[in-house]
Protein backbone atom coordinates (compact mmCIF):
# COMPACT_ATOMS: atom_id res chain seq x y z
CA UNK A 1 0.00 0.00 0.00
CA UNK A 2 1.33 3.45 -0.89
CA UNK A 3 2.09 6.09 1.73
CA UNK A 4 -0.68 8.27 0.27
CA UNK A 5 -3.42 5.90 1.47
CA UNK A 6 -1.64 4.32 4.43
CA UNK A 7 -3.68 4.75 7.63
CA UNK A 8 -2.25 6.96 10.35
CA UNK A 9 -1.31 5.74 13.79
CA UNK A 10 -4.27 7.70 15.15
CA UNK A 11 -6.65 5.86 12.81
CA UNK A 12 -5.30 2.50 13.96
CA UNK A 13 -5.70 3.49 17.61
CA UNK A 14 -9.23 4.74 16.96
CA UNK A 15 -10.07 1.36 15.38
CA UNK A 16 -8.63 -0.38 18.44
CA UNK A 17 -10.85 1.75 20.68
CA UNK A 18 -13.85 0.84 18.51
CA UNK A 19 -13.09 -2.85 19.11
CA UNK A 20 -13.00 -2.25 22.88
CA UNK A 21 -16.35 -0.47 22.75
CA UNK A 22 -17.85 -3.24 20.61
CA UNK A 23 -16.55 -5.86 23.04
CA UNK A 24 -18.23 -4.08 25.96
CA UNK A 25 -21.49 -3.77 24.02
CA UNK A 26 -21.42 -7.43 23.03
CA UNK A 27 -20.82 -8.55 26.62
CA UNK A 28 -23.59 -6.27 27.88
CA UNK A 29 -25.98 -7.68 25.25
CA UNK A 30 -25.08 -11.25 26.24
CA UNK A 31 -25.59 -10.46 29.93
CA UNK A 32 -29.05 -8.99 29.20
CA UNK A 33 -30.09 -11.58 26.62
CA UNK A 34 -33.75 -12.55 26.69
CA UNK A 35 -33.26 -15.97 25.07
CA UNK A 36 -31.24 -18.02 22.59
CA UNK A 37 -32.37 -15.84 19.68
CA UNK A 38 -32.08 -12.36 21.18
CA UNK A 39 -31.68 -9.96 18.22
CA UNK A 40 -29.64 -7.55 20.39
CA UNK A 41 -26.95 -10.21 20.81
CA UNK A 42 -26.96 -10.93 17.08
CA UNK A 43 -26.59 -7.21 16.28
CA UNK A 44 -23.79 -6.79 18.84
CA UNK A 45 -21.99 -9.80 17.37
CA UNK A 46 -22.08 -8.29 13.89
CA UNK A 47 -20.85 -4.92 15.19
CA UNK A 48 -17.96 -6.62 16.99
CA UNK A 49 -17.08 -8.63 13.89
CA UNK A 50 -17.05 -5.49 11.74
CA UNK A 51 -14.95 -3.53 14.27
CA UNK A 52 -12.44 -6.38 14.61
CA UNK A 53 -12.13 -6.72 10.84
CA UNK A 54 -11.57 -2.96 10.42
CA UNK A 55 -8.89 -2.94 13.12
CA UNK A 56 -7.18 -5.96 11.63
CA UNK A 57 -6.99 -4.32 8.19
CA UNK A 58 -5.68 -0.99 9.49
CA UNK A 59 -3.15 -2.70 11.76
CA UNK A 60 -1.80 -4.67 8.82
CA UNK A 61 -1.72 -1.68 6.48
CA UNK A 62 0.10 0.49 9.00
CA UNK A 63 2.37 -1.95 10.85
CA UNK A 64 2.30 -5.17 8.77
CA UNK A 65 0.87 -7.00 11.80
CA UNK A 66 -2.24 -9.15 12.20
CA UNK A 67 -4.62 -10.10 15.01
CA UNK A 68 -5.77 -13.58 16.12
CA UNK A 69 -9.39 -12.69 15.30
CA UNK A 70 -11.16 -14.91 12.77
CA UNK A 71 -14.74 -14.30 11.62
CA UNK A 72 -16.48 -17.45 10.25
CA UNK A 73 -17.43 -17.25 6.59
CA UNK A 74 -15.63 -13.99 5.91
CA UNK A 75 -13.32 -12.87 3.10
CA UNK A 76 -11.57 -16.23 2.58
CA UNK A 77 -14.80 -17.56 0.98
CA UNK A 78 -14.97 -14.75 -1.57
CA UNK A 79 -12.79 -13.66 -4.48
CA UNK A 80 -10.94 -10.31 -4.21
CA UNK A 81 -13.22 -7.30 -4.26
CA UNK A 82 -13.15 -5.45 -7.58
CA UNK A 83 -16.18 -3.20 -7.17
CA UNK A 84 -16.22 0.59 -6.91
CA UNK A 85 -14.23 2.15 -4.07
CA UNK A 86 -17.14 4.51 -3.39
CA UNK A 87 -20.34 2.65 -4.34
CA UNK A 88 -23.27 4.79 -5.40
CA UNK A 89 -25.72 1.99 -4.58
CA UNK A 90 -25.82 -1.31 -2.75
CA UNK A 91 -27.94 -4.43 -2.48
CA UNK A 92 -28.48 -6.47 0.68
CA UNK A 93 -29.21 -10.15 0.03
CA UNK A 94 -30.48 -12.25 2.91
CA UNK A 95 -31.25 -15.95 3.03
CA UNK A 96 -32.57 -17.67 6.15
CA UNK A 97 -33.53 -21.35 6.19
CA UNK A 98 -36.14 -22.82 8.52
CA UNK A 99 -37.60 -26.24 9.20
CA UNK A 100 -41.31 -26.53 10.02
CA UNK A 101 -41.09 -28.59 13.20
CA UNK A 102 -44.49 -27.81 14.74
CA UNK A 103 -47.09 -27.45 11.96
CA UNK A 104 -49.99 -27.11 14.42
CA UNK A 105 -48.32 -24.17 16.14
CA UNK A 106 -47.71 -22.59 12.74
CA UNK A 107 -51.36 -23.05 11.75
CA UNK A 108 -52.60 -21.69 15.08
CA UNK A 109 -50.53 -18.54 14.76
CA UNK A 110 -51.75 -17.92 11.21
CA UNK A 111 -55.35 -18.48 12.30
CA UNK A 112 -54.95 -15.88 15.05
CA UNK A 113 -53.80 -13.37 12.45
CA UNK A 114 -56.76 -14.14 10.21
CA UNK A 115 -59.17 -14.02 13.15
CA UNK A 116 -58.19 -10.40 13.72
CA UNK A 117 -58.40 -9.46 10.05
CA UNK A 118 -61.56 -11.32 9.05
CA UNK A 119 -65.09 -10.58 10.24
CA UNK A 120 -66.74 -12.72 12.87
CA UNK A 121 -68.62 -14.92 10.39
CA UNK A 122 -65.45 -15.99 8.62
CA UNK A 123 -63.66 -16.53 11.92
CA UNK A 124 -66.44 -18.78 13.18
CA UNK A 125 -66.47 -20.84 10.00
CA UNK A 126 -63.43 -22.88 11.01
CA UNK A 127 -60.71 -20.96 9.19
CA UNK A 128 -61.18 -22.40 5.73
CA UNK A 129 -59.07 -19.53 4.37
CA UNK A 130 -55.34 -19.48 3.65
CA UNK A 131 -54.35 -20.45 7.19
CA UNK A 132 -55.89 -23.91 6.79
CA UNK A 133 -52.77 -25.33 5.12
CA UNK A 134 -49.10 -25.14 6.03
CA UNK A 135 -48.09 -23.30 2.87
CA UNK A 136 -51.07 -20.97 3.28
CA UNK A 137 -50.17 -20.32 6.92
CA UNK A 138 -46.63 -19.43 5.89
CA UNK A 139 -48.02 -16.91 3.42
CA UNK A 140 -50.20 -15.37 6.12
CA UNK A 141 -47.38 -15.04 8.65
CA UNK A 142 -44.75 -13.74 6.24
CA UNK A 143 -47.34 -11.30 4.92
CA UNK A 144 -48.09 -10.05 8.42
CA UNK A 145 -44.65 -9.98 10.05
CA UNK A 146 -41.30 -8.59 8.94
CA UNK A 147 -38.63 -11.26 8.25
CA UNK A 148 -36.51 -9.96 11.16
CA UNK A 149 -39.44 -10.38 13.54
CA UNK A 150 -40.04 -13.93 12.34
CA UNK A 151 -36.33 -14.64 12.83
CA UNK A 152 -36.46 -13.42 16.43
CA UNK A 153 -39.76 -15.22 17.18
CA UNK A 154 -39.38 -18.31 14.99
CA UNK A 155 -40.06 -20.76 17.85
CA UNK A 156 -43.46 -19.13 18.43
CA UNK A 157 -44.31 -19.97 14.82
CA UNK A 158 -43.27 -23.62 15.05
CA UNK A 159 -40.06 -23.07 13.06
CA UNK A 160 -36.49 -24.17 13.65
CA UNK A 161 -33.57 -22.10 12.35
CA UNK A 162 -31.15 -23.47 9.78
CA UNK A 163 -28.27 -21.68 8.10
CA UNK A 164 -28.49 -17.98 7.32
CA UNK A 165 -26.35 -15.56 5.36
CA UNK A 166 -26.32 -11.85 4.60
CA UNK A 167 -24.40 -10.39 1.63
CA UNK A 168 -23.84 -6.70 0.96
CA UNK A 169 -22.97 -6.01 -2.69
CA UNK A 170 -21.83 -2.75 -4.29
CA UNK A 171 -23.21 -1.22 -7.49
CA UNK A 172 -22.30 1.75 -9.66
CA UNK A 173 -25.89 2.93 -9.97
CA UNK A 174 -29.24 1.98 -8.41
CA UNK A 175 -31.27 -0.54 -10.39
CA UNK A 176 -34.28 0.66 -12.33
CA UNK A 177 -37.65 0.00 -10.66
CA UNK A 178 -38.76 -3.58 -11.29
CA UNK A 179 -35.53 -4.46 -13.13
CA UNK A 180 -34.56 -7.54 -11.14
CA UNK A 181 -37.82 -8.62 -9.50
CA UNK A 182 -38.28 -11.71 -11.67
CA UNK A 183 -34.74 -13.02 -11.00
CA UNK A 184 -33.52 -11.29 -7.84
CA UNK A 185 -30.53 -13.53 -7.10
CA UNK A 186 -29.14 -14.45 -10.50
CA UNK A 187 -26.94 -11.46 -11.37
CA UNK A 188 -24.77 -11.34 -8.26
CA UNK A 189 -21.06 -10.76 -8.94
CA UNK A 190 -19.03 -12.30 -6.07
CA UNK A 191 -16.26 -9.78 -6.73
CA UNK A 192 -18.65 -6.96 -5.80
CA UNK A 193 -19.54 -8.40 -2.38
CA UNK A 194 -18.43 -5.82 0.17
CA UNK A 195 -18.96 -8.09 3.18
CA UNK A 196 -20.96 -11.11 4.30
CA UNK A 197 -22.07 -12.60 7.59
CA UNK A 198 -22.89 -16.30 7.96
CA UNK A 199 -24.60 -18.22 10.76
CA UNK A 200 -24.50 -22.03 10.69
CA UNK A 201 -24.46 -24.97 13.06
CA UNK A 202 -21.35 -26.14 11.20
CA UNK A 203 -19.37 -23.49 13.08
CA UNK A 204 -20.59 -24.96 16.38
CA UNK A 205 -19.60 -28.44 15.17
CA UNK A 206 -16.08 -27.18 14.39
CA UNK A 207 -15.80 -25.70 17.88
CA UNK A 208 -17.01 -28.97 19.45
CA UNK A 209 -14.37 -30.93 17.50
CA UNK A 210 -11.64 -28.55 18.66
CA UNK A 211 -12.77 -28.92 22.27
CA UNK A 212 -12.76 -32.71 21.90
CA UNK A 213 -9.19 -32.63 20.56
CA UNK A 214 -8.12 -30.47 23.50
CA UNK A 215 -9.82 -32.78 26.01
CA UNK A 216 -8.17 -35.98 24.77
CA UNK A 217 -5.56 -37.13 27.27
CA UNK A 218 -2.07 -37.79 25.88
CA UNK A 219 -2.24 -41.43 27.01
CA UNK A 220 -5.61 -42.23 25.41
CA UNK A 221 -7.23 -42.57 21.98
CA UNK A 222 -10.69 -43.11 20.49
CA UNK A 223 -11.82 -46.64 19.69
CA UNK A 224 -14.00 -47.55 16.69
CA UNK A 225 -17.15 -46.47 18.56
CA UNK A 226 -15.72 -43.06 19.42
CA UNK A 227 -15.03 -43.95 23.08
CA UNK A 228 -11.78 -43.26 24.86
CA UNK A 229 -9.51 -46.17 25.54
CA UNK A 230 -5.97 -46.17 27.01
CA UNK A 231 -3.04 -46.47 24.65
CA UNK A 232 -1.03 -49.68 24.73
CA UNK A 233 2.26 -48.81 26.38
CA UNK A 234 4.06 -51.45 24.26
CA UNK A 235 3.11 -49.83 20.92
Amino acid sequence: MSDAVQPTAAEVRAAAEAVKIALDRHLAAVERRSGDDDPAVYEAFNELAAAAEEYDELLYDRYDEVTPFEIPGSDDTLPPYTGPEEPNALSVLIRRDYAVVEPQRLLAQAQRVEAVEEDGATAAAGFDAASGTVHGALGVLFGEFEPDEIASRHKEFGLEEGDSTLWVTAADEPADPGEWLETPFEAIDPQRVVCRFDVSAVFDDELDEDELDDDLAPDSELDEDGDLEPLDADR
